[in-house]
């Protein structure tokens, strides 16, 4: 057994079951052991950033880390922006990427860079491997890591050399440590606030958002008066009916310091504080208006659950009450097509079971608010806003769970940096419906022009964003990726397209011309 099987091993006997992987020749050896060991799913992508990408759906949705496979640090490099959003998503994730053997590094062979300084800025553990007897014991360490709250990326360098000479059999685990326990003076600074009868919002994330820590938050808010409100990118909620509804501060500069508005007190529960995406003139980076205390009541890291049951104890909190999330939209009819009527037809649609993967973004403003009463369902964020995220997010969210529909809604801009992961979902037959918003434009940088003060932008700035000479054809390109798809320009044509791709299995893309 070489370096590299021992360290395929120690990852299937750690619960890593998905390779994602764009490989070279460094990682041949790797590669060859992935075909002798049985345990390990490898999933091809054309693109690192479509391999990164998948891993971080991959693990919102399995709650456990994916691995990856890429090819030295140019590949790495091209795989970081999704890292990035993986990283902000506190996604666990194993991100092996190969290198030159050791005896070699110092040749300085074309593609040597330092890989180490690469992964840094993403990966909340780096470590390079020096010997194919201590691989797997690495390998190890990185699932430790990865697995460690609130999840982290974990980059482990495989120099070819540790992965073709003889390795040591598996390695097992380290535990993984456990949450650590709010404190407790948090727990009551936060009751503080809450009997104070001055407005408070409990702003919740991480595991706070989903289910059965927002049940706990919206029994503290029945007896205490305080609002929830999500932040503004979550990397996975679980909603729709029978769920207790939360809206998401909004993205829009304006519009999320007017959410926070009147507040005195703001309680984070695996929330970070709410800033501004981006510096604005004239606005300020800090959301929350000016003399409102900010409580942390539990960090990312620590214990949220446990942190919202000693705050509900603590103001004496009574039973969950049965959720109101109001009726579910009809299917409308007619009307043009706009961002109301496909949100409409969103919350009319949404089959019991999906996973919503949304990099709408201009486009998709008001689809959150018109689903909340959908069937059950599960909705994904970008949560780094580094754009290029939406397809490999499904991708790897339909590898996770293939029992359920996946439902990609993509802005055209973003989706063109990491369309290759439609080839992906082809040779995979995944269960995927991409649903491209046809704008033809980068039309949220069209507001951010006037955001930053730049006005009366002239035909060369305006060139710059927009995609229509020539069109995209989205269609088209699905096609040549192995997909059946279909373009549509009205609002009667989108629902039969979207019914029909909700009937079908496997991936299907629909162009939605606006």
């Amino acid at each position: 057994m070489n370096g590299a099987e021992s360290l395929v091993r120690t990852l299937v006997a750690g619960g890593v079951e998905v390779c994602f992987t764009n490989p070279g020749t460094s990682e041949m050896h790797f590669v060859a052991a992935l075909d002798r060991v049985d345990g390990m799913r490898c999933v091809l992508c054309l693109f690192e950033g479509g391999a990164t990408g998948a891993a971080d759906g991959y693990a919102r949705m399995a709650d456990k880390p994916a691995s990856t496979l890429l090819h030295l640090g140019p590949g790495l490099a091209n795989g970081l922006a999704n890292l990035h959003n993986a990283r902000r998503a506190r996604s666990p994730l194993v991100n092996i990427v190969g290198e030159h053997a050791t005896y070699h590094r110092q040749y300085d062979a074309p593609l040597t860079t330092d890989i180490e300084g690469l992964a840094r800025p993403m990966s909340a553990w780096v470590r390079t491997g020096l010997s194919a007897d201590a691989i797997a014991a690495d390998g190890a360490a990185a699932i430790q890591a990865a697995r460690t709250a609130p999840g982290q990326v974990a980059t482990l360098i495989l120099p070819a050399d540790t992965a073709w000479n003889p390795g040591t059999g598996i390695a097992p685990v380290p535990p993984v440590p456990e949450r650590a326990r709010a404190d407790d003076a948090a727990v009551a600074e936060a009751a503080r606030a809450l009997a104070s009868g001055e407005p408070v919002l409990l702003h919740l994330g991480d595991r706070a958002v989903r289910g059965e820590g927002r049940t706990i938050a919206d029994r503290i808010a029945r007896k205490t008066g305080a609002r929830l409100l999500a932040m503004t990118a979550n990397a996975r909620i679980d909603r729709g009916a029978g769920t207790v509804p939360i809206e998401r501060l909004p993205y829009p500069i304006d519009q999320g310091i007017a959410a926070l508005k009147g507040y005195r007190h703001i309680i984070l529960v695996g929330a970070t504080e709410p800033v501004g995406f981006f510096a604005y003139p004239g606005r300020p980076s800090l959301l929350a208006p000016e003399g409102c205390r900010t409580i942390t009541l539990a960090t990312p890291e620590e214990d949220q659950i446990e942190a919202l049951e000693r705050l509900a104890e603590a103001v004496n909190a009574g039973p969950a009450a049965a959720p109101d999330t109001g009726r579910r939209p009809e299917l409308p009819g007619s009307g043009p097509l706009d961002q109301d009527t496909i949100g409409a037809a969103l919350g009319a649609l949404i089959p019991e079971g999906a996973v919503i993967c949304d990099e709408s973004l201009t486009t998709g403003r008001n689809f959150f608010a018109l689903t909340r009463a959908s069937a059950p369902h599960t909705w994904l964020q970008l949560n780094g806003g580094s754009i290029g995220l939406g397809i490999p997010l499904s991708t790897g969210a339909a590898v996770a769970c293939p029992e359920r529909k996946v439902i990609n809604l993509q802005a055209d801009g973003s989706g063109l940096y990491t369309v290759q992961a439609l080839w992906t979902q082809a040779r995979e037959r995944l269960d995927v419906v991409t649903v491209v918003w046809s704008n033809r434009a980068y039309a949220i940088l069209r507001g951010e022009l006037a955001n930053v003060g730049a006005l009366n932008p002239g035909p060369k700035a305006i060139g710059m964003l927009s995609l229509d000479d020539p069109a995209i054809d989205w269609v088209g390109l699905a096609r040549g990726f192995g997909l059946d798809g279909r373009r549509v320009e009205t609002l009667s044509a989108f629902t039969d397209a979207l019914q029909h791709a909700l009937r079908t299995r496997g991936p299907y893309l629909i162009e939605v011309v606006l």
